[in-house]
């Protein structure tokens, strides 16, 4: 563990799918010792509640009752996150194909996403959090934000290493949600922008954590 007296109480770190978000904050936060928050397991909690109600994915309202009428909660840990929905345990049925293929449209919902911003607001600092809009939208007042990238080629194959799947399947996945996603990816103005393509997990939180020390030493 690393104490860096005066680094920011909240870090961000958005970027497309697999980008390498998940991996690197959770091992950036275990490095600082403090909590990692992965934000789109509020998305996908959603998503897997939309799917096995079989609510309209188009139908914003009635997903947004659903939401209202289920006790999603996040719980933080320096190791990864746990995500209980009405108190039983749904993290494992989370990182499936099935939610992947449908997340995006249930998080494309503006009410959704204030659903989850106002529960993700509700987390008391400090943390490293990941997402697709944590910098510019939900926490703007973040003293550090990163935006990490790679190629559509490289976030399919890490995906595919990650699950057995087809690697032209997962790359036409990850094509789909990038055009789905693109309204909320943009990174904030000030974002630091990170290519993780050829870079491995330590070295991409090397490279993080030289920009915390900068800011720490203020």
């Amino acid at each position: 563990m690393m104490v860096v007296m005066g680094a920011p109480t909240i870090i961000t770190l958005d970027g497309p799918a697999a980008s390498g978000k998940s991996s690197v904050a959770r091992s950036l936060a275990c490095t600082l010792g403090i909590p990692f928050v992965s934000s789109g397991l509020f998305y996908r909690a959603a998503t897997l509640l939309v799917l096995d109600c079989e609510v309209d994915l188009r139908c914003e309202d009635r997903i947004l009752t659903l939401l209202r009428g289920h006790e999603v909660v996040l719980m933080p840990e320096l190791g990864g996150n746990r995500v209980l929905v009405d108190d039983s345990e749904v993290t494992e049925q989370l990182h499936t194909d099935r939610i992947d293929e449908n997340v995006s449209a249930v998080s494309i919902h503006p009410q959704v996403r204030t659903w989850v911003r106002t529960l993700l607001r509700q987390v008391p600092p400090p943390f490293v959090v990941e997402g697709r809009d944590m910098g510019s939208a939900v926490f703007p007042e973040s003293g550090l934000k990163f935006y990490l990238t790679a190629s559509p080629k490289v976030r399919a194959e890490r995906r595919v290493g990650e699950r057995s799947a087809d690697l032209s399947a997962v790359a036409e996945a990850i094509r789909r949600r990038d055009w789905l996603d693109a309204r909320q990816l943009k990174p904030a103005p000030e974002a630091i922008h990170i290519d993780t393509e050829g870079l491995t997990l330590d070295q991409v939180v090397q490279v993080l954590l030289q920009h915390v020390l900068v800011v720490g030493r203020g």
